[in-house]
């Protein structure tokens, strides 16, 4: 068999390959909405690594179909080789934030040091586990920390995180209500409206908890993890 010969075959095994996963993805763009008329529009559909299996993505949610659409799965898709959770990773990816994207208009920062290092963190003032955060932050040096509010546990948190944006200083408002417990004092008389734009950018991003890290790489992390690991992440 020549070379030429072998290539011929490999080339004609992708393109009938291909063309099948065209079909397919047809079959199952038209059938789920035949058959489930309120089903949301599919953004994309693609073959995973399971055999016979189709991940759909619609917005940021994913779930799972075979071939014709005849099945629907939600849930996460597991290699036990690997024990990876591969719906997990695919989520990750779809909902990263290159930290260039990052309304820092919506933002305050605290500068501890040179500053030299990005954080950001999408914080509600009464989140026991921010003030936590916040606290033992504090051993971090040579870091630029911006602090996005999002306001998600009720009524107290959107009127203490207007009083910290409306604040003079905003980083020290904060850092005294977050560490050194005093209320804020602000009069909230001013243009709050980054406070809901954080909200919808938490809301699109999929950030329904506090803290949400956001690292300069893109990476992101939830919950109040340690100096020490916030170290390692930002090295």
């Amino acid at each position: 068999m020549t070379r030429k010969f072998l290539m011929t075959i490999l080339a004609l095994t992708a393109l009938s390959c291909s063309l099948a996963a065209r079909a397919d993805e047809a079959a199952i763009r038209k059938n789920l909405p035949a058959r489930l008329p309120d089903f949301p529009t599919i953004d994309e559909v693609v073959s995973t690594a399971m055999p016979g299996l189709y991940e759909v993505r619609i917005g940021m949610d994913v779930l799972y179909t075979d071939a014709e659409g005849n099945w629907l799965i939600e849930g996460s898709l597991i290699d036990t080789r690997t024990r990876k959770n591969l719906t997990q990773e695919r989520i990750n990816k779809l909902t990263a934030i290159a930290f260039k994207d990052l309304p820092m208009q919506n933002a305050f920062s605290i500068v501890r040091g040179n500053g030299k290092r990005q954080l950001a963190v999408f914080e509600d003032p009464n989140c026991s586990y921010c003030k936590h955060f916040e606290q033992d932050l504090q051993k971090i040096n040579d870091i630029t920390v911006s602090v996005f509010l999002i306001p998600i546990l009720g009524n107290d948190s959107q009127v203490k995180s207007r009083q910290i944006w409306c604040s003079k200083d905003q980083g020290k408002a904060w850092q005294d209500w977050m560490v050194r417990d005093t209320k804020p004092m602000g009069n909230a008389d001013c243009d709050a409206s980054a406070l809901q734009s954080n909200m919808d950018f938490a809301r699109k991003y999929r950030i329904t908890g506090t803290p949400t890290l956001v690292f300069a790489d893109g990476t992101r992390a939830s919950g109040a993890l340690p100096a020490q690991q916030i170290e390692q992440r930002l090295k």
